[in-house]
């Protein structure tokens, strides 16, 4: 609904535990978009799990990331520069 509004979008970024880790669901996501938007999943590219990654094809116009994410490390260091 969003990127209606919005006039389309730039990217779409999969992260945190599913989205690094499910080539499945990400493929299904992308699949269900590609009616609606000039969008290409490469489905070699999109064959990881926690690394980042471009999983759109070169063609797409609408890039696809899939971006590893650290909570825990996160938090220590807003903890840290808080206790300082």
């Amino acid at each position: 609904a969003y990127a209606v509004q919005l006039g389309g979008v730039d990217a779409i970024l999969f992260t945190a535990g599913i989205g690094e880790n499910s080539i499945y669901l990400r493929q299904l996501i992308i699949e269900t978009l590609e009616d609606a938007f000039p969008i290409e999943l490469d489905r070699t590219a999109n064959n990881i799990r926690r690394k980042e990654a471009k999983i759109s094809t070169t063609s797409s116009r609408i890039q696809v990331w899939v971006i590893p994410t650290n909570e825990e490390l996160v938090i220590a260091r807003d903890t840290y520069r808080l206790m300082k």
